[in-house]
């Protein structure tokens, strides 16, 4: 049994890592301040004995006895990253520093969950890792973009200082389940407009594509970074390749709630990238195979279905 430290745990993606590092019979840790995180997301893991749930900023220092950390923390939809962009740096990086002294004292294994923003609106089409990216260090994303980027230099120069036992996997767009309603990212705001039958909102012409990848995949491909040799430093790549329109997205939402929602089209926000593609050759080369395995639709109908309930449950959304 690992005792494993999550901060953001009690995020959409945090809590399906909880969720599955539990039911491999781990001891979690889930650090969360729950500036974007819920407790409805990790409520049905508060009986298990074996997790144990903190209320904590990354930005403060935290001391525990932790076999591995997976860093997490960072609000990661614009609308809460833009909200206050001085603390979504702090996150980022002062979250970075404390974790990876964690790490060095613990000598525990530490998993970064970077982002493809890291590449900004790219030149390069599909990312692979050795692209350096296309950011405005000035932009209203900038925040968000370059706080990830310097984590990732703060994680490499552990690693060549101190010999911390880092890992790097940058996040293509991920949806599923436990999504936030209102985080402003475009699965979870067509979806929720699609079921109130309320008109969707494309920004731009819908041309703009994006590849979306189910919550599960990422999971997988993440504890099977964390599990390689300390050689494997990365950055790697985790997204799913498959890459669809804006538009198609929105049509593929409608047809899949039998929704009467029609498209509108409003201005398209600064650096808003126009293409977004994962080149997973790494990941497939150095993690045992690993490659998505939900489909757009069948991991769509899943999100809907959690949204569906969401909606039931609460009449205020």
């Amino acid at each position: 049994m690992k005792k494993i430290l999550i901060t953001g745990g009690a995020g959409f993606v945090g809590s399906h890592l909880c969720e599955r590092l539990l039911n491999e019979n781990n001891e979690v840790i889930c650090l969360d301040n729950f500036f974007t995180g819920d407790k409805r997301n990790i409520k049905h893991l508060l009986s298990n004995p074996f997790f144990e749930l903190v209320r904590h900023d990354v930005t403060v220092p935290f001391f525990a006895e932790v076999d591995e950390i997976y860093n997490l923390a960072c609000p990661a939809s614009p609308i809460h990253y833009q909200h206050n962009p001085i603390k979504t740096v702090k996150t980022s990086v002062m979250g970075a520093i404390n974790m990876l002294g964690l790490a060095k004292r613990k000598n525990a294994k530490i998993l970064q969950a970077s982002t493809s923003e890291v590449y900004g609106d790219p030149e390069i089409h599909p990312q692979p890792e050795y692209y350096w990216g296309h950011v405005n260090p000035i932009g209203v994303r900038a925040c968000y973009d370059e706080g990830k980027r310097c984590a990732e230099t703060l994680f490499i120069n552990y690693f060549l200082q101190n010999r911390v036992r880092i890992k790097i996997v940058r996040i293509f767009n991920t949806y599923g389940p436990r999504m936030h309603p209102n985080d402003g990212r475009v699965v979870s705001n067509f979806i929720m407009q699609a079921l109130k039958n309320q008109p969707i909102t494309i920004y731009g012409d819908g041309s703009q594509t994006r590849s979306f990848q189910f919550v599960d995949d990422l999971i997988e491909g993440m504890i099977r970074m964390i599990n390689t040799d300390d050689s494997i430093i990365g950055p790697v790549n985790i997204g799913n390749p498959g890459e669809f329109s804006i538009l198609e997205l929105a049509n593929k939402v409608i047809d899949l709630t039998n929704s009467k929602s029609e498209i509108i089209y409003l201005p398209l926000p600064q650096d808003d990238p126009l293409q977004r593609k994962p080149d997973i050759s790494l990941a497939q080369q150095i993690l045992n195979q690993w490659t998505p395995k939900i489909s757009l639709e069948e991991g769509l109908k899943k999100t809907i279905s959690y949204f569906e309930k969401l909606l039931q449950e609460d009449k205020t959304l």
